[in-house]
């Protein structure tokens, strides 16, 4: 698939990190270092800017190396882009860690996945087809 892309950053486009990798990173876009205090969010800017087209989303993921070594994470995980959006995207980060952490320009902070989405059509019915978990929810089966 080709997405256009405007890379408006000093930094390389996201890529894969390995052949059958699902996200790609994404690098932050900034002119000084950022301090990120313990249990304070800040939205981080890429200097992307893409065009998706209809049907697909881009998710916005933490990167899993960073919110287990540092305790850095995407708030709003997993972020959507839309395919008719086509402004900077930027990326909400938040310290769950006891320690500051510094984000530096061209700093990989997230991973982007490109997926396919359906459009739904609601069908308004009286009644739901049965099945064997019926209502069940959390914990419903019992089994650890």
């Amino acid at each position: 698939m080709q997405v256009k892309v405007v890379n408006k950053s000093n930094n390389q486009l996201p890529d894969y990190s390995t052949e059958m990798s699902a996200g790609m990173d994404l690098r932050a876009d900034l002119k000084v270092p950022v301090i990120l205090k313990p249990l304070e969010r800040k939205l981080v800017p890429t200097g992307l800017f893409i065009e998706l087209p209809k049907g697909f989303e881009a998710q916005i993921r933490p990167r899993s190396g960073l919110a287990l070594k540092k305790g850095i994470t995407v708030l709003n995980t997993p972020g959507t882009i839309d395919a008719d959006y086509r402004g900077e995207i930027c990326i909400i980060l938040i310290n769950l860690s006891h320690e500051e952490f510094v984000i530096e320009n061209g700093e990989r902070i997230c991973q982007m996945v490109i997926a396919s989405h359906e459009t739904v059509k609601w069908s308004l019915v009286n009644e739901l087809e049965e099945t064997n978990r019926g209502t069940g929810g959390f914990g419903h089966t019992g089994k650890k």
